[in-house]
């Protein structure tokens, strides 16, 4: 699928990153993306035993050691701190590092996001990474971000437009019938922006709403007796 991808798209779109969620957060994954010339950014699970690469001295006998201190994703060293925020009561820590995972071949460029909510204690983190060890943290995260972007568009084409209700059997029908339910999600998200001026929390519902309301008023209009010319 995704050399299908590819040559569709040679020569339109240049490519550099590719973006998969938590369950492709493995070698496999990262494999295929190099194979495509790609790099991989996705997701590890919260409990993933990551190393930091050994920085001690040579034993004096065999293989040099490669794994070193490992990752305590509740107190992180200072020196891979990048961002820190506050917003209402939590706490949010973005930390980068050049890290190790025993599932993985090279080293992996990690961003952790921890939250702390500072009435409670409670704490939360999530883990990004990439095989591309020059890509900073912000455009690491925000690459990471546009998955969900992705997703929200399917779930609106889904649960509004029929891309899951529609009966097409054929190649060309399924295409058509998929194609204009992703159009309408488009068009929708465009039409949201002029409601969201007004309510910041003007949804697809409420432009459906607006939209059926409008051709009720329209019809009802329609059918009206004319008013009848005046007798002279």
């Amino acid at each position: 699928m995704l050399e299908a991808l590819l040559k569709r798209i040679a020569g339109v779109i240049l490519l550099t990153y590719l973006v998969l969620d938590g369950h492709f957060g493995h070698h496999n994954a990262l494999h295929i993306a190099r194979q495509s010339h790609l790099h991989l950014i996705s997701k590890l699970r919260c409990e993933a035993a990551l190393s930091c690469p050994y920085a001690g001295p040579y034993a004096g006998r065999g293989p040099r050691r490669q794994y070193g201190r490992k990752v305590d994703y509740g107190h992180m060293p200072a020196k891979y701190l990048k961002e820190t925020t506050v917003e209402g009561h939590i706490q949010t820590r973005v930390y980068q590092a050049p890290l190790l995972h025993k599932a993985f071949a090279q080293p992996l460029n990690v961003v952790i996001i921890t939250k702390l909510n500072l009435r409670t204690q409670a704490r939360a983190h999530v883990i990004l990474f990439s095989r591309d060890l020059t890509l900073a943290y912000a455009p690491l995260v925000d690459n990471y971000r546009l998955r969900f972007h992705i997703a929200c568009n399917f779930r609106d084409a889904k649960q509004s437009w029929g891309l899951e209700d529609f009966m097409n059997v054929t190649p060309t029908g399924v295409t058509n019938a998929a194609n204009l339910s992703l159009f309408m999600a488009n068009v929708a998200y465009h039409l949201q922006a002029d409601g969201r001026q007004r309510d910041s929390d003007y949804s697809i519902l409420d432009l459906k709403a607006a939209c059926r309301g409008y051709t009720y008023v329209e019809a009802t209009i329609n059918m009206l007796p004319e008013k009848p010319e005046p007798v002279l």
